[in-house]
């Protein structure tokens, strides 16, 4: 069964991932990385590319496992998300669509990170009307037991390559900014609606580089 990292509003490219499998693994029990999308995301603002970083806590230092890491409050980070997600999709044609659910997901109160990846995925699937089973591991899976190990495909330092050959769709403001390939899927959801599974589909059928 593949193995996906948890992950906060995911890349396209992971949703593409996703998509195209009957079922999926999320890795609960790995030491918790630092730097990937397990608790960030990014959106394409007026300004360009925004990253939005999930505060988080690792209560046993650097040993601590993905199920572990909690939510950190400080700085309100729940309403700046929000504020900048809505100042770059309140245009898009299926804000209003969508936002209020996105808005009570990211202001929620959740204490783990991976309950609230989990809610979020949970919900992405269920809005993109995706078929794709997910459950938890319940153990570490090493690298030489897992079929189709995404935990580190997904990465913010290769997020443009993954996705570059895919065809664009219309963004808020690809206008001035050109388009961004394999941002947040908060930007295909808002932008194209219940055309976001067709396009993760047709994705999948061409997407050779995982």
């Amino acid at each position: 069964m593949p193995i996906f990292s948890t992950a906060y509003f995911p890349c396209t490219a992971y949703m593409t991932a996703l998509a195209a499998c009957p079922s999926a693994r999320v890795e609960a029990f790995e030491t918790y990385p630092k730097q990937t999308y397990r608790n960030r995301t990014v959106i394409a603002t007026a300004n360009g590319l925004l990253p939005l970083t999930v505060n988080v806590t690792k209560p046993n230092g650097n040993h601590t496992l993905t199920k572990d890491i909690t939510i950190c409050r400080k700085e309100n980070w729940p309403v700046q998300h929000w504020r900048a997600i809505e100042s770059a999709y309140n245009a898009s044609p299926y804000f209003l669509y969508y936002s209020d659910d996105v808005r009570k997901l990211i202001l929620g109160s959740h204490k783990y990170l991976l309950d609230l990846n989990m809610d979020i995925l949970t919900y992405l699937v269920g809005k993109l009307k995706l078929t794709t089973g997910i459950t938890l591991t319940s153990d570490f899976v090493s690298p030489d037991q897992a079929d189709n190990d995404y935990r580190n495909v997904f990465s913010p330092k290769a997020e443009q390559s993954l996705f570059s050959d895919r065809p664009p769709y219309p963004q808020v403001f690809d206008e001035k900014n050109g388009f961004f390939p394999n941002i947040s899927i908060l930007d295909l959801l808002f932008n194209l609606g219940p055309e976001s599974k067709q396009y993760l589909k047709e994705a999948g059928d061409t997407f050779t580089n995982l």
